[in-house]
């Protein structure tokens, strides 16, 4: 895990007082909102429906019990005693006051911690598999790249301003768990046939109201070339990028309507300009941040294979547990822990000071000090002997974050919706309760099998409704609420965006059209063997809409 240096300390503590002083004098009525607001916006500070909200950086989603702590300890003083894990691998704060935001950002700072750059038209925190340094199919620990990204962007001067906000992922496994193909830049760490690092380079996708799947311009960028490239690709879209019309102003637009053999050329001129520059990644560099990333020395625990073998004999809802939410590790006494953020009618990705504390002390003694967060809205605990499960298991048992759901259809992604957000058309939160308890019996969650619903409030799709198996949008019509509901859509390395499968459903008449959705599914699968996604892309979407409007014509 990174540590700050020197550098890193000053300016963090220099920007934390900046902030004060900009506070105060919006207090004091000095500053007004509209001078005010691109101030509050550069230390994550935004104006929400009802109050203030506060978005905390976790670069590349990792943490430390420390760290996490501290999480605890703001939600306890300066807010209402619980956050939110975001997609972005963030940690938001919907309720403080602006008098204390300060302060909380200095209690961060303290712990290596800040808000910066998760808002504004600016690189955001940079996102990377939540199983990092860890999985069995990884190629490279993608987070040294990510770090070496995060430093190259911080306050980066040429690029403060962008046309539009800026979001870059890296993978570095064979499986693509950080949906690095809806991202402005994704990066696939690989390995040439010399056996050398490189990234394949992925450009020009997202979400929102013009959803779009990243162009690969690049099959393998050498590893020196990291940052050069990089810069080429943010320097062309900060020159072209549109920046009369926000709707229009992503990166994936300029690919749009540029071409993506044009754009590629733009990148690669202005590439080779830069090739052989400051920005070309020293060897030490890069070996230097890698060490920060070491991964930790895992004692063999050999005896972790009988102990749970007779601890899931004993215990169903181990056994389930287990079987859902601990994935194979690279070590084979280890395994890597998803805990579920999503107890069964509880809101989507929200932890309380308590649990976020208990979640701490685990890490502590059972996971080498290591929490992840994933873009999904779970925590990770990377490391963790086969022998201590049982142990980790009962710890979360008693904070109620032991549901056995990860990737079932109760795993739901919600954005806050129009319970908190200010842009939004509907609310995510309740529609994402009801599914929960309407399919919370866990033998109906394992018969159904793999299916991940996401809910997005409004067309900015910060639930990632375009890739959920089964997405909800809300908007509105005519004063009330309505969803829409897209189907097939994936953010793994086969991305695909959802297909709207018709008219919209009223907020009541939701939940039992999923049931369609999913009874018509478990009726036409092959076997219990082949998931929602792969029927989907099978049969289309003809048997869905006939289940759910009767005839085509009323979908339409």
């Amino acid at each position: 895990m990174y540590r700050y240096d020197e550098f890193d300390h000053a300016f963090v503590t220099e920007r934390v007082e900046q902030f004060r002083d900009q506070v105060q004098r919006r207090l004091s009525g000095e500053l007004a909102e509209d001078a005010f607001k691109p101030l509050r916006l550069m230390n994550g500070v935004y104006l929400q429906l009802h109050a203030y909200m506060l978005r905390i950086a976790i670069p590349y989603g990792t943490l430390s019990a420390r760290q996490l702590r501290m999480l605890a300890h703001i939600a306890r003083t300066y807010d209402r005693g619980y956050g939110h894990f975001t997609t972005r691998q963030n940690l938001q704060f919907n309720w403080p006051k602006l008098s204390d935001i300060p302060d909380a950002l200095a209690d961060l700072a303290s712990v290596e911690m800040h808000a910066l750059q998760t808002s504004g038209n600016c690189i955001r925190n940079v996102t990377a598999d939540h199983f990092a340094g860890a999985a069995a199919d990884e190629v490279a620990d993608p987070r040294p790249y990510a770090e070496i990204l995060r430093q190259w962007s911080s306050v980066h001067p040429e690029f403060s301003f962008l046309p539009r906000k800026f979001k870059i992922a890296v993978t570095g496994a064979e499986r693509d768990r950080a949906a690095i193909q809806v991202h402005d830049i994704g990066l696939h760490v690989k390995k040439n046939d010399k056996g050398e690092i490189g990234f394949a380079v992925y450009v020009g996708g997202g979400q929102g109201r013009t959803p779009m799947i990243a162009k690969l311009i690049r099959d393998f960028l050498p590893e020196e070339d990291l940052l050069s490239y990089t810069t080429a690709i943010v320097r062309v879209y900060n020159l072209h990028g549109r920046r009369d019309n926000k709707y229009k102003a992503r990166i994936k637009i300029l690919v749009h309507e540029t071409g993506t053999e044009e754009l590629t050329r733009q990148v690669e001129a202005e590439f080779a300009a830069l090739k052989d520059t400051e920005l070309k990644l020293p060897e030490k560099d890069v070996q230097s941040i890698s060490a920060y990333f070491a991964p930790p020395e895992l004692p063999e625990r050999a005896e972790g294979w009988e102990n749970l073998a007779r601890w899931k004999k004993a215990d169903s809802g181990f056994s389930r547990w287990v079987q859902q939410n601990v994935q194979p590790h690279k070590n084979p006494d280890y395994g890597m822990v998803t805990i579920s953020l999503k107890p069964i009618g509880g809101i989507p990705g929200d932890a309380s000071d308590a649990q976020m504390d208990a979640i701490a002390d685990l890490a502590e003694e059972y996971a080498f000090d290591e929490i992840r967060v994933s873009h999904e809205q779970n925590l990770i605990l990377p490391h963790v002997a086969l022998a201590d499960l049982e142990a980790v298991y009962r710890g979360l048992v008693a904070i109620n974050l032991a549901e056995a759901n990860a990737g079932l259809i109760t795993d739901i992604i919600a954005c806050p919706g129009l319970d908190y957000c200010a842009l939004a058309n509907a609310r995510s939160i309740p529609l994402a309760q009801e599914i929960s308890r309407r399919f919370g019996n866990a033998e109906r969650q394992a018969e159904i099998g793999e299916l991940k619903i996401k809910i997005s409030g409004c067309i900015n799709a910060c639930g990632h409704h375009h890739v959920g198996h089964i997405g909800l949008l809300g908007v509105e019509k005519k004063g009330a609420e309505l969803y829409q509901i897209t189907l097939g859509g994936s953010g793994d390395e086969h991305t695909s965006i959802g297909e709207i499968i018709g008219r919209g459903f009223e907020p009541d008449r939701v939940t039992d059209a999923i049931e369609t959705i999913v009874d018509t599914y478990l009726g036409l699968r092959l076997d219990p063997s082949e998931n929602f996604l792969a029927a989907y892309r099978r049969v289309g979407p003809q048997p869905f809409k006939t289940a759910l409007y009767g005839t085509t014509a009323e979908a339409a």
